[in-house]
């Protein structure tokens, strides 16, 4: 789900080792547009799931050169680095793991249960089994039967949000401390 085409897999294989040494893990990699392409990439520190615009400019200038040697893209396009934001997209099972208690639309490629579209807190995970409490009972999944899946907007998950970077603001003037 991280990517959707082989261009996009050949991205990431080639960022990753960029990315995981300066701090950060590639979310997702979409090309897009006809006429002027459109490279975004979403990432976020490994440290705490955050990503500001500074991360954003600090991977995009360490990228830069790798696209220039590299040239996996025909053509011109442009680059874009961003946040996976609040309602972020669930793209591997560990972000199932990370935001269990929290709720999530997942949409199945192909039919479970006569049912693509799902919807409820997430319950548990188990191997590559995503337990959903939906309005109508659990209902498991299958992570490999995932077309797409992300958070949804609510109280507590803003709640959350706002109380993770608050532990990142404090650990990062901590550092700062320590540094002068």
């Amino acid at each position: 789900m991280r990517a959707t085409n082989p261009v996009e897999e050949r991205v990431i294989a080639l960022i990753e080792p960029t990315a995981a040494g300066l701090g950060y893990r590639i979310v997702r990699v979409r090309l897009s547009g006809n006429r002027r392409k459109r490279l975004q990439i979403m990432a976020e520190r490994v440290s705490d799931g955050q990503m500001g615009i500074d991360d954003c400019g600090r991977l995009s200038r360490a990228l830069s050169p790798v696209f220039d040697l590299e040239d996996p893209i025909q053509g011109e396009y442009d680059l874009e680095i961003s946040s996976p934001g609040i309602d972020r997209p669930l793209m591997r099972i560990e972000d199932f793991e990370r935001f269990i208690g929290f709720d999530a639309k997942c949409e199945t490629a192909v039919p479970v249960n006569n049912q693509r579209r799902w919807k409820g807190a997430i319950k548990a995970v188990n191997g590559d089994e995503i337990t959903l409490a939906t309005e109508h009972g659990d209902a498991t999944l299958k992570f490999s039967a995932l077309s797409e899946a992300r958070l949804v907007l609510t109280d507590k998950l803003i709640a959350d949000d706002l109380k993770r970077a608050k532990a990142a603001e404090v650990a990062e003037a901590k550092d700062e401390t320590k540094e002068t």
